[in-house]
C-alpha cells in the first residue's frame, strides 16, 4: 500500500520482483542480511534516528537487479508485519517539495526512514524525520495549495495538507481522485470566474450606495476618506441622509384625497354660480368662456393643503391690434377693432383699459357672492389681476382667485418667437401645437399706474400669460410619452419643483423680505433645468436628491445674476426689479450644503404635533 491509501502501481521494478521467486534468491539474500546486519540490541536504542550516514559511492553503484530484488524483499516483508492502520494512518511529509531539477542535482543525498522493524523503505522516495511525520490534511478540491501546485509542475501527483477532522482513507482517496481529474488550467478558471463574480457584486453595490454615501457625507460633514465607514452605517443613521429627508417631506406634503374631493366640490359650485350670473345679468360679460382652470393645484403641484385655486374666466376677442408697453415684450396695450360692442364702454382713447374692465367685473362678482354667505370677497390688492374669494372647508381656509382675461385666436406676439425652446426635450411636434393655441392677456400693471408711455397709462395694460401652456407641459413632462405613467417610468421633475416651492415658502416664513420672490420662479427654473438635461434618465425618481441639488444649483445662479427669463418670453426678466436675490441665494446654498435644517425643523414639529 503506498503512504497516499490507495494501492501504488506496479512499475517495472516491482514487476521484475514478482518474478524473482525462487528459493535460492531467499536463502541468499537471508544469508547476506545475516552477515551485515547488527545486533537487534543496538537498533533498538535509537528507533527514531532517521538519518545515518550515507555508504560510500561504491556502495550505492549496484545493479539494477540487485536492488530491485532487495526492494521488493523489503516492501513485502513490512508489509506483511505492519497492521493495516499503521499503513495508511501515516506518511511521511517532506518539508518542502523540490523541483525536477533540484531533484536531479541531489541525486546521492537520499535520507532513509526505518519502519518499526528496522527495514529501510524505498530509497528512491523522499523521505522524512519521524517529527515530520504528520496525518493527511484533506483540503477543498476546487482550491490548488501551494504544495499542490509544485508537485503538477514536476510530474507528480500533489501531497494534501492535513485535516484533523477527516482521518478516513476512503475519503483521502476520493479527494486524491478528485484532484486528478480536475486540470490545472480548469481549476484556474474557476477561481477567475469567482474572482470576478465577486469585483462585479461588489461594483454594483458601491454603484447602489454612491448617491446616498455622498449625501450622508454632507448631511454628517464627514470627510470623503471614511465614505467606507458610512456604508457600513445602521439604518438609524441613514433615514438622517439628505435622500430621507426630502422623501419623508414630500410625503408630509401629499394632500389627502378626501380633502381634494371636498375642495373642489364647493370650488366648482362657486364658479359655476359666477359663470350663470355673467352671462345672464350682464351685457359686458355674457360671452365668457369655459372657465380654464390653471395653477399648482390644477397642476398636481400643490403642496399641504389643498388651499388655493386658480380660475380664468376668458371671454374671447378677434382681430385686436397689440402695442408693446415697454421694452421686455410681456405688457402690450389692447386696440379693439370692429364686433366688440359689448366692450366699448371701456375704451379709453381707443385703448381697451384693464382698469376699468377689472372694476367692473369686480362687482358683478360681488354681486353674485352675496347670494352665498359662507364666501367673502377680499380687498383688492394693487396689480393684481385676481378677484379673491374665500371660504371655510371643515375649518380649513380655502382661497379662490377669478381671474378675468382676454383670449386673443392669432399667432403669438414677435417677442416669443425665441422662447420655448421644447425641442430638444419634448420635440418639435408638440412645439408646433403649442404655438397653435390662443393665448391670453389678464389685467395685471408692474409699478405705478400712473406712468404713461405714448399716452397709455400703466394701469390699462395687459400681460401675456400662456398659463394653459405650462399646465399641458407639466401633465406631458417626459422626452418619452410613458413617462409617469403606468406603462413607463417615473421621475422627479414634479418633486423636485414641490420641494423647491416648500423651500421658498419656508425662508418667505422665516425672514418676509423674500416676499417678493413666488412660485412662478420655481417653475419657470425648472422649465429651463428640464431644457438643459432634457432626457429621462436625467430625472429618474431613484436620483431625487441628485436632481434637486442640481435644480437648486441652477436657481442659485439665477439670483447670484440677478436675471432669471420668462421661459416664453425672453427678453423678460423676472428678476427685475427685485432686491435680496443674492441674500435668497446664500440662504438656499446653506440649506443644500447642511442637508435641509429647516425640512428637519419643520419634520419635528410636524412628528411632535402628530404624537399630541
Amino acid at each position: 500500500m503506498a503512504g497516499r491509501g490507495k494501492p501504488r502501481k506496479l512499475n517495472s521494478l516491482d514487476a521484475e520482483c514478482t518474478k524473482v521467486s525462487s528459493p535460492d534468491l531467499t536463502e541468499g539474500k537471508q544469508s547476506e542480511n545475516k552477515t551485515k546486519q547488527k545486533p537487534k540490541k543496538a537498533k533498538q536504542k535509537n528507533p527514531n534516528d532517521a538519518e545515518e550516514k550515507f555508504p560510500p559511492d561504491s556502495t550505492r553503484r549496484e545493479s539494477q537487479d540487485s536492488r530491485a530484488e532487495r526492494t521488493c524483499a523489503t516492501r513485502t516483508k513490512s508489509t506483511k508485519q505492519l497492521p493495516v492502520a499503521k499503513q495508511t494512518k501515516e506518511i511521511p511529509k517532506a518539508t518542502g517539495i523540490k523541483t525536477c531539477s533540484d531533484r536531479a542535482k541531489s541525486q546521492g543525498l537520499e535520507e532513509k526512514v526505518e519502519t518499526p522493524e528496522g527495514r529501510k523503505t524505498n530509497p528512491r522516495v523522499r523521505k522524512a524525520k519521524p517529527s515530520e511525520m504528520t496525518k493527511i490534511e484533506l483540503k477543498d478540491p476546487t482550491e490548488d495549495s501551494v504544495d499542490t501546485v509544485k508537485a503538477k509542475a514536476c510530474g507528480t501527483k500533489p501531497k494534501l495538507r492535513k485535516q484533523e477532522n477527516n482521518p478516513d482513507p476512503a475519503a483521502k482517496m476520493q479527494n486524491e481522485q478528485y484532484f486528478e481529474k480536475i486540470p490545472k488550467a480548469e481549476q484556474q478558471t474557476r477561481k477567475n470566474a469567482r474572482e470576478a463574480s465577486e469585483q462585479t457584486t461588489k461594483k454594483a453595490r458601491d454603484a447602489k450606495l454612491q448617491v446616498e454615501v455622498q449625501s450622508a457625507e454632507q448631511d454628517t460633514k464627514v470627510a470623503p476618506g471614511k465614505s467606507q465607514d458610512l456604508k457600513r452605517k445602521d439604518m438609524t443613521e441613514e433615514k438622517a441622509s439628505t435622500d430621507y429627508i426630502l422623501k419623508e417631506t414630500l410625503k408630509k406634503m401629499k394632500i389627502k384625497m378626501i380633502d381634494k374631493v371636498n375642495a373642489a366640490e364647493v370650488i366648482n359650485a362657486i364658479i359655476q354660480n359666477i359663470i350663470n350670473h355673467l352671462k345672464q345679468t350682464t351685457l359686458s360679460f355674457k360671452e365668457v368662456q369655459e372657465p380654464l382652470k390653471t395653477g399648482s393645484y390644477y397642476e398636481n403641484l400643490k403642496i399641504c393643503n389643498p388651499d388655493e385655486f386658480d380660475v380664468m374666466l376668458p371671454i374671447l376677442v378677434d382681430r385686436v391690434k397689440l402695442e408693446p408697453f415697454g421694452n421686455d415684450g410681456a405688457f402690450y396695450s389692447v386696440e379693439l377693432k370692429r364686433g366688440h360692442k359689448n366692450l366699448e364702454k371701456f375704451l379709453e382713447n381707443g385703448i381697451l383699459s384693464a382698469t376699468k374692465m377689472l372694476n367692473e367685473f369686480r362687482e358683478e362678482v360681488k354681486k353674485c357672492v352675496k347670494n352665498f354667505t359662507e364666501w367673502k370677497v377680499d380687498k383688492k390688492k394693487k396689480g393684481c389681476p385676481a378677484v379673491t374669494l374665500t371660504t371655510h372647508v371643515q375649518s380649513v381656509p380655502i382661497s379662490l382667485d377669478v381671474v378675468l382675461c382676454l383670449m386673443v385666436k392669432s399667432s403669438w406676439p414677435p417677442f416669443t418667437t425665441e422662447g420655448l425652446k421644447i425641442n430638444n426635450w419634448l420635440g418639435d411636434k408638440a412645439k408646433q401645437e403649442y404655438r397653435q393655441k390662443p393665448y391670453y392677456l389678464v389685467p395685471k400693471y408692474e409699478g405705478k399706474g400712473t406712468v404713461e408711455s405714448d399716452g397709455v397709462l400703466n394701469k390699462d395694460v395687459w400681460r401675456v400669460s400662456f398659463s394653459h401652456i405650462e399646465k399641458a407641459i407639466l401633465k406631458n413632462h417626459g422626452s418619452k410619452k410613458t413617462c409617469c405613467e403606468k406603462s413607463g417610468e417615473n421621475c422627479c421633475r414634479k418633486s423636485c419643483l414641490k420641494l423647491l416651492k416648500h423651500l421658498l415658502h419656508l425662508l418667505k416664513e422665516r425672514d418676509s423680505s423674500f416676499d417678493k420672490f413666488c412660485s412662478y420662479h420655481a417653475k419657470t427654473t425648472l422649465f429651463h433645468a428640464c431644457c438643459l438635461r432634457t432626457d429621462d434618465s436625467n430625472w429618474r425618481a431613484s436620483d431625487l436628491s441628485n436632481c434637486f441639488q442640481l435644480l437648486l444649483e441652477d436657481f442659485e445662479r439665477y439670483l447670484e445674476n440677478g436675471e432669471l427669463c420668462n421661459f416664453f418670453i425672453p427678453s423678460q426678466n423676472l428678476f427685475s426689479g427685485i432686491r435680496k436675490c443674492k441674500c435668497l441665494s446664500g440662504a438656499i446654498r446653506e440649506e443644500r450644503l447642511n442637508g435641509f435644517p429647516i425640512f428637519r425643523e419643520q419634520l419635528t414639529k410636524v412628528t411632535s404635533s402628530d404624537v399630541h
